[in-house]
């Protein structure tokens, strides 16, 4: 894991970064690009001390670092870091943060314009009224299929019952002061779910709302898989209700299994039992499916736990454009061919 990058003087670093994470977006890069740059020229007009645009290459196998070393050629404040695998979403947002410079914040955003970069100034606006972090909130995802939105719901209602603090249909689009990403940094967990982590800090905040749009180009790199993945990490790592859950289980486990025993032993008193195979195959097939609950929720904590004590890094940084001089000379080659 390349070690965090000194941070440089006051001075020499821009006001505003937009940590960009981008997984084989080579088609959609260059209209998202067309719609952030005049939004952040025109902030630089009015009076933006400086910004970058950060873009973390996550592994990409298409022609996405083509696509940006094109596009850097002709914007300076575009900066590439490249990951050597494809380590994540979540992973490459942290990589993002962990070496962008801005020195009054950080807005975070997804590069498929299905967030448009336009609500950017909005989010700036909210910022300057005093709060740390500024949610992006999406009002309207009817361009998002049933199956998504219906999942997306779900999602929120359910960190919502776990004690969760989540702003409902808020993403990871959001502005993030300064003091906010360096707490976030120094959180010890590796696996970090950025959009429960930042609501559990309780910094100030508040909401833009804003219509999700259609993606640019692409098709969506959030599968149902992943998305489940993405809730488990989620659940298992910003709560402990499903510990408590799994608790609630074996009481009432325990509690159902008492009332057998004393209804047992009353019929037998009474003489009126009858041997049979259907109950104790009732009572068994119960109680070891609550067992067996019981000890996948306990398996998704110690694997967390195991994976923590290895102290394997989440991503691997290959290299970073702002350390390789300005943009020119040879392009870089695609990324590697998938496997079919």
């Amino acid at each position: 894991m390349s070690a965090r990058p000194d941070p440089p003087r006051a001075e020499d670093r821009p006001a505003l970064s937009v940590v960009v994470p981008a997984y084989d977006e080579a088609e959609v890069l260059p209209s998202f690009a067309a719609r952030l740059r005049p939004v952040l020229d025109d902030l630089l007009a009015r009076g933006l001390a400086g910004y970058e645009v950060l873009v973390v290459d996550d592994g990409s196998t298409d022609a996405t670092p083509v696509v940006l070393a094109r596009l850097r050629r002709d914007w300076p404040q575009l900066r590439v870091v490249r990951l050597r695998t494809n380590a994540g979403h979540q992973a490459a947002l942290s990589a993002g943060l962990a070496r962008a410079r801005g020195r009054d914040g950080v807005v975070t955003m997804d590069a498929d314009v299905q967030d448009p970069p336009e609500l950017l100034p909005r989010l700036l606006a909210a910022a300057r009224d005093g709060a740390d972090v500024v949610y992006a909130v999406r009002e309207d995802r009817s361009v998002d299929s049933r199956l998504k939105r219906l999942t997306a719901a779900a999602f929120y209602r359910l960190v919502r019952a776990l004690g969760g603090t989540a702003p409902a249909q808020a993403g990871d689009y959001r502005f993030t002061s300064r003091v906010v990403v360096d707490t976030v940094l120094g959180l010890p967990e590796q696996h970090r779910v950025l959009r429960l982590v930042v609501p559990e800090l309780g910094f100030a905040s508040a909401r833009v709302g804003y219509v999700r749009e259609a993606r640019g180009a692409g098709r969506t790199k959030y599968p149902l898989v992943r998305m489940l993945r993405l809730s488990v990490d989620a659940i298992t790592g910003s709560s402990t209700a499903p510990l408590r859950l799994a608790t609630f289980f074996g009481l009432g486990g325990a509690a159902l299994t008492t009332l057998l025993l004393v209804y047992a032993l009353v019929s037998f008193a009474a003489g009126s039992t009858v041997p049979g195979w259907t109950s104790t195959l009732a009572v068994v097939a119960g109680v070891g499916t609550l067992q067996l609950l019981c000890l996948g929720v306990l398996g998704e904590y110690v694997g967390r736990l195991y994976v923590q004590l290895q102290g394997r890094p989440a991503y691997l940084v290959a290299g970073d454009s702002l350390e390789e001089g300005p943009p020119g000379g040879e392009e870089p080659r695609e990324g590697p061919q998938r496997r079919t």
